[in-house]
């Protein structure tokens, strides 16, 4: 169900995998998303369990309702309504920040010093459109030190598997270079997770560790460029309560 759960110095990551749910196929079985076409009494006994699986109250995660965008919300508890924004930042601790995933990179940051912890949707399009460096700016405008955050990212598509037409990788890497790639049989492909290391980079985040899974490739993780119809990963951060 949890396939990674890691704490350092007072933060907590964790990242699903697609077992230990209720959900039939094709979002078998532990699919967390809420807009995919499940049931949502599915997906409601879900996020339960993987919150019961990491010691969180399930009515106390905050979801986004993720729109491919740079937008960063800063919140104290769960949104009413899914909110449409690709990033959340808090100081509050013990209120979990999740990320929903079935290819896209799931970014997780954490200042234990300045209490600050803050979560990203970031696929081709919000890489491109700078969610990163805007959830990072957010993060510093509320005591965060780069230097500090502690970064995770977790289970996405790999750029040995994303491919695309030459025109999207050359748009892509006339933003951010690094994310220019080539599959594994030789086509132009993206890279989404090395474009997120550089963007943290550039912005003083070093303490980077990132998941050796790629989605695409893993049949324990849900990929929607594999399956089309598919469920949702999530991936977790929040900070101990003091």
């Amino acid at each position: 169900m949890i396939g990674t759960h890691d704490s350092t110095s007072g933060a907590h990551f964790a990242f699903t995998d697609r077992w230990g749910g209720v959900s039939a196929a094709p979002y078998e079985s532990l699919n967390l998303g809420g807009r995919v076409g499940d049931d949502a009494a599915n997906v409601r006994e879900n996020r339960s369990r993987a919150a019961a699986s990491l010691g969180l109250d399930p009515g106390g995660v905050v979801w986004m309702h993720q729109v491919h965008g740079r937008a960063v919300a800063v919140v104290d508890r769960p949104f009413a309504d899914d909110a449409p924004v690709d990033g959340i930042v808090t100081l509050r601790p013990a209120l979990a920040l999740a990320v929903l995933t079935a290819d896209c990179t799931p970014v997780l940051l954490a200042d234990p010093v300045a209490g600050v912890a803050g979560a990203a949707h970031a696929g081709r399009p919000g890489l491109v459109a700078g969610v990163v460096p805007a959830l990072v700016e957010t993060m510093q405008e509320h005591g965060a030190v780069p230097e500090r955050i502690v970064a995770r990212t977790g289970p996405a598509v790999c750029g040995r598997c994303y491919e695309v037409p030459e025109e999207m990788r050359e748009s892509v890497a006339a933003e951010v270079p690094e994310a220019y790639a080539t599959t594994s049989w030789g086509t132009p492909s993206v890279d989404v997770v090395a474009g997120v290391r550089a963007q943290l980079e550039a912005r003083g985040v070093t303490s980077l560790e990132q998941s050796a899974v790629c989605t695409m490739e893993s049949a324990d993780h849900f990929s929607y460029r594999r399956e089309k119809t598919t469920g949702r990963l999530a991936s977790y951060v929040w900070l101990e309560a003091n």
